[in-house]
């Protein structure tokens, strides 16, 4: 099930729940402080997660709503269009995205579609013909339990609130914690 690109190990589970982060191109910045090794994977990836989430250089396009707007749709079309999954919850943020979702075909087969689409149609928006959008990697990790389901659902939907963007993750745009707006019956 596990196969290894570059650095990451990553998963081709179908059928199984799966946490996946994926960043833009260029959006650590070069000045970070390396992890201690005594950090588990997990506290890891939260402590790059708060990293990103604060960068105030490097590519932020995602912050563009336009190109928010393609992401969002191209994720909600991944399970709706093309049916490629299950989205359980996900969140576009000003330089990365997370998503939680059970795929019903390896991760090849929709996450490089998805990058390779949106960085195609966002290149095209800013001009940027040619030019790296995501970076080549993502972060995917195998979900283990539902206490974990749990937790990775809530921490993707509370991740603009813990950046300080929003007060609740209802008022954020690009989340599945967005409720569509109450429909009111005319008098």
């Amino acid at each position: 099930m596990p196969h290894n690109e570059r650095r990451l190990p990553h998963w081709d589970a179908i059928g199984t729940p799966l946490f996946v982060t994926f960043r833009l191109h260029g959006s650590l910045p070069p000045n970070r402080t390396f992890l201690p090794e005594r950090l588990t994977t997990g506290k890891a990836f939260v402590a790059m997660d708060r990293i990103l989430d604060n960068a105030r250089t490097g590519p932020l396009f995602l912050r563009e709503p336009n190109i928010a707007d393609l992401v969002t749709q191209a994720i909600l079309d991944g399970e709706s269009r093309f049916a490629r999954y299950q989205l359980h919850a996900f969140v576009v943020m000003a330089n990365h995205v997370h998503m939680l979702v059970t795929p019903h075909i390896i991760a090849t087969k929709w996450l490089g579609p998805l990058k390779g689409f949106t960085a195609h149609e966002a290149n095209g928006i800013l001009g940027n013909h040619g030019k790296p959008f995501w970076q080549d990697e993502s972060y995917d990790h195998l979900v283990r339990s539902d206490v974990e389901f749990g937790r990775i659902h809530e921490y993707i939907e509370r991740n603009p609130v813990t950046a300080g963007m929003v007060p609740t993750a209802e008022k954020f745009r690009w989340s599945s914690a967005k409720k569509p707006p109450e429909r009111r019956l005319q008098p």
